[in-house]
């Protein structure tokens, strides 16, 4: 069973299988029963929707979906409803995505526990990757189309009915002509508030029995107040209400209310699109060989890494493996940043979530679940998806009080109205009521981030963290690092001079069984260079292997099939921590040493990668300076940095050398970026104010990074400096229209200048206008416009 089947009808499996179209619909605010909630604190379910937390044991992160959320106010509510639950130790929701991210110990608290929490306060969490969020989120679209529809049928019809009074003088109309008109847009504004407004009510009835607070509450107030008060004057035209009726206005502001909400859930669905794209990639099942040498079709569950499985065009893969047979090309855009497909045959690895598009190929799998390379990408994405930047998470703060001061200003506005025309006064109330609804301001900065990181993602660029846009929008200095961020990963094994005596074959194998435990690429050159893959049992075997990082490795070293043979001590790396003389060289080297000194030298040639050199070029004209910092030889960082266009280069760097440098330039009050990929670059990429991992970066690279650039696209990294620019210069438009617009219509509708209809529009295009600006960022081509 999965979390997925929590919503599956009572007749279905329990499996993860999608629902049919023209099934029953699915009701998605309908609670989860007490018994199928208790079914996910069994702990062979929780890999479904949560992950092992860094945070310590028995942690684990989960990452759902809140159902019924509308604004900032309610990602602050649920935010506290489950911040309140014993054992849950972080909690992070998002009002622009309605992702949340719950970090909970299992000593402590099951996930039931914290989920009937999120319904207690009449919302539903679902899982991020549930395969019947699509489902759901097309009949909430459906609903929400309807609900418009109604109203504006309705608004039509009763705008029809008003035009007389508006149009007609004194005497035109009789009493009971006015009467019956009155009458009939009483009758059309029905199906109005029963069915097009019965979201806002039943969302405001919620808040209101569990103490809490959302932008419906004021919402369904004014609405009410305006209906009451134009049935008053209906059922009693001689009474103090009777001079005037409002279902014009009344019809038409929910008519804009709702066509706001509907745009905008459109727009918010296509903003999140990259993610959800990424993260519905799986397949359900896969065709695997099986014991009688027959291809038949099982649930990816129930792969093991081994075995062979088929895939055909159009499928996508589930695991990650190598080709065995068949030759195809594939689709890894969403991976990589790759636009082109890719071709793919027999040896060639293929990853989890890249489509196979042309043939059908046999893969044995290497990579399954968590293992795989689309299983991190995909908690990167999630991660992102609910974090929240600082100026988001101050204005979802400030929406609950600014909720508050609306209900008092508008009951101050009606008092001092009151004195004087008590029509007037409610009227005056529901304007301040709908216009000063903070949704724009909420919407201001996740929207646009949000946008940028699917623009990003499409880019080939994982943001991490939704902050660090902010920062690199602030960046004025890049650090590069050399080997396998200017240069390729991959290397190749040039000229070998060897010691007396010592053949070449044999050098390379005493090298490769100390390159075989390291994940430079220099080391992984070498064990190519001796035709032994990388962690393949070497001629000859190695104990007490340590790495020195930025310099080289050392062990002991003797043949396989020599046991009773002493152990040679050698170091592997760069002249100094060999023990050698240093000696100018244009080329790379590395040396390798005995008890007796010198044995081997290796010249290993590297290749810049592609758009190295235009990376550069890019970031100076942004006017952003390009630094590199490296651990390998001056005169080879020299050369590098000569051929990208470089000026500020510094070899012969440890780490704590680089992290010295980076704090000088940090000193200096200069905003930081650093670019690596290697393990000696973690304690750099941590302290720098933002930072990049390139390519295949080893685990820790990335989890010290902001940003994890897939493929050997280093350019993103100058796109993304042009794009977070945009980005903050989109949050500051939208921050400052959303006052300015608070500002200038609050006065108009406690001075009686604004009416409700037109406030109702004015509430509306605020919120998509916010929207709108931010989806600006969403084109693919828009971080290169800017270089």
């Amino acid at each position: 069973m999965s979390f997925a089947t929590l919503d599956a009808p009572a007749a279905r499996p329990l499996t993860s299988a999608a629902p049919m179209v023209g099934s029953a619909p699915l009701k998605p605010l309908a609670p989860h029963s007490a018994d199928a909630l208790h079914l996910l604190d069994d702990a062979q379910e929780w890999s479904a929707f949560s992950r092992p937390s860094s945070q310590g044991q028995e942690c684990w992160e989960s990452s759902v979906v809140v159902e019924g959320m509308h604004c900032a106010a309610c990602s602050f509510t649920v935010e506290d409803a489950i911040a309140a639950v014993p054992g849950v130790l972080q909690v992070q929701v998002s009002a622009g995505s309605h992702r949340a991210k719950v970090v909970w110990n299992a000593a402590r608290v099951r996930p039931s526990e914290w989920m009937q929490a999120i319904q207690s306060r009449g919302y539903r969490a679902v899982p991020a990757n549930d395969v019947f969020a699509s489902e759901r989120r097309r009949l909430d679209a459906r609903r929400a189309l309807w609900r418009w529809l109604v109203a504006g049928l309705c608004m039509m019809q009763v705008m029809m009915y008003a035009y007389p009074a508006y149009i007609a003088h004194r005497g035109d109309l009789s009493a009971e002509m006015e009467q019956l008109l009155r009458w009939a847009s009483w009758v059309l504004s029905l199906p109005v508030m029963l069915f097009s407004c019965g979201i806002f009510f039943s969302n405001a009835w919620r808040d209101l029995r569990r103490g809490s607070i959302s932008m419906d509450l004021p919402v369904a107030i004014g609405i009410g107040i305006t209906f009451a008060v134009s049935s008053l004057g209906t059922f009693s035209p001689a009474g103090v209400f009777g001079r005037e009726v409002y279902f014009d206005s009344l019809t038409m502001f929910v008519f804009f209310l709702l066509t706001g909400r509907w745009l905008e859930l459109r727009l918010r669905d296509r903003t999140a699109g990259s993610l959800e794209a990424l993260m519905n990639r799986l397949p359900d099942s896969m065709e695997r060989l099986n014991a009688q040498g027959v291809f038949e079709r099982v649930a990816v569950r129930r792969l093991a890494v081994g075995d062979l499985v088929r895939v055909h065009p159009g499928e996508a893969f589930a695991a990650d493996g190598l080709v065995e047979k068949g030759e195809t090309q594939v689709d890894e855009a969403l991976l990589t940043g790759e636009s082109h497909a890719l071709k793919r045959g027999p040896g060639d690895a293929v990853v989890a979530g890249s489509h196979n598009l042309s043939a059908t190929v046999q893969v044995r799998v290497q990579g399954l679940g968590e293992q795989t390379r689309y299983a991190q990408i995909v908690a990167l994405m999630q991660s992102a998806s609910t974090t929240k930047p600082g100026s988001a998470a101050l204005a979802d703060r400030l929406a609950k009080p600014f909720l508050i001061a609306v209900l008092l200003a508008a009951g101050l506005s009606c008092l001092w109205w009151w004195q004087t025309d008590p029509e007037r006064a409610l009227m005056v109330a529901v304007a301040v009521l709908v216009v000063t609804c903070p949704c724009a301001l909420s919407l201001a900065t996740p929207a646009a981030m949000l946008a940028a990181a699917g623009n990003l993602a499409r880019q080939g660029v994982l943001v991490r963290n939704l902050q660090a846009l902010q920062a690199l929008s602030e960046v004025d200095v890049v650090v590069f690092d050399k080997t396998g961020t200017l240069t390729q990963d991959a290397m190749a094994v040039g000229a070998v001079n060897v010691r007396d005596g010592v053949p070449v074959a044999l050098a390379l194998q005493m090298a490769a069984a100390l390159a075989g435990q390291s994940l430079h690429p220099v080391s992984r050159a070498l064990a190519t260079a001796a035709k032994l893959p990388l962690y393949a049992a070497p001629a000859w075997l190695c104990a007490g292997v340590s790495e020195t990082a930025g310099r080289g490795i050392a062990g002991l070293a003797q043949p396989a099939q020599a046991a009773a043979m002493q152990a040679r001590s050698l170091r592997l790396g760069s002249a100094d921590f060999c023990g050698l003389p240093h000696l100018a060289s244009d080329t790379l080297r590395v040396h390798l040493s005995d008890e007796v000194g010198w044995l081997a030298t290796f010249e290993v040639r590297e290749e810049l990668r592609p758009q190295a050199a235009q990376t550069v070029a890019a970031l100076g004209q942004a006017g952003v300076r390009a630094c590199l910092l490296s651990g390998d030889g001056a005169d080879s960082v020299a050369r590098i940095a000569a051929q990208v266009g470089i000026k500020d280069a510094r070899g012969g760097r440890s780490p704590a050398d680089k992290l010295t440098a980076l704090r000088a330039l940090q000193a200096q009050g200069h905003k930081v970026a650093m670019v690596g990929d290697g393990l000696n670059d973690g304690p750099v990429l941590a302290g720098a104010h933002v930072s990049f991992a390139i390519g295949q970066a080893v685990p820790l690279a990335q989890a010290q990074s902001d940003f994890v650039v897939q493929g050997d696209g280093l350019m993103a990294v100058a796109h993304a400096v042009v794009l977070a620019r945009k980005t903050m210069a989109v949050v500051r438009q939208n921050l400052w229209w959303a006052l300015l617009y608070n500002a200038a219509c609050v006065p108009l509708a406690v001075m009686g200048l604004l009416p409700a209809w037109l406030a109702g529009l004015g509430m509306a295009c605020s919120s998509l206008v916010v929207v709108a600006n931010a989806l600006r960022l969403t084109g693919r081509a828009q971080a290169r416009k800017g270089i």
